[in-house]
């Protein structure tokens, strides 16, 4: 039996103090960037989601520098390409918005299979690369938090 994700997921913006985002080219999805993000596992709290998946999608250990909760919650449509991951007639998921700040852009390890190229790039810039209207929202959002 095939266990389908949990339709509650995190989504990490990894910025720095000057304002640089960590973004990363998705395997599945050539040209499709984006920040971290992921589902919840059973029993995990959000933030332990956030401190799992920024290490397996990146190397980082989140627990080492700044995580903080935005208190943002967006409710949206799962992508078609993607629904087939879910149990049978879930179509929407909502995602929690964090930050990780880092002293400096760090050279990450990413996920194989998941992630094809990363880069670190100014958060205008990587607003605009977003292919997620929710992480191009969030990223924003970082000057107010710079």
């Amino acid at each position: 039996m095939i266990a389908h994700k949990i339709p509650v997921s995190v989504l990490v913006v990894v910025y720095t103090a000057d304002g640089q985002v960590l973004l990363m080219e998705r395997a599945d999805a050539p040209g499709f960037w984006q920040s971290v993000t992921g589902s919840r596992n059973v029993g995990e709290t959000l933030e332990q989601t956030a401190i799992r998946e920024v290490r397996e999608e990146t190397g980082l250990d989140a627990s080492r520098f700044e995580l903080t909760p935005w208190n943002i919650e967006n409710r949206y449509a799962i992508y078609e390409r993607w629904r087939h991951r879910y149990a049978p007639g879930v179509t929407h998921n909502t995602e929690h918005v964090f930050g990780l700040r880092l002293p400096a852009p760090l050279p990450v390890t990413l996920a194989p299979g998941e992630h094809v190229d990363y880069l670190w790039l100014p958060w205008e810039k990587a607003a605009e690369k977003c292919f997620s209207p929710s992480n191009e929202a969030a990223i924003r959002l970082l000057p107010a938090r710079l």
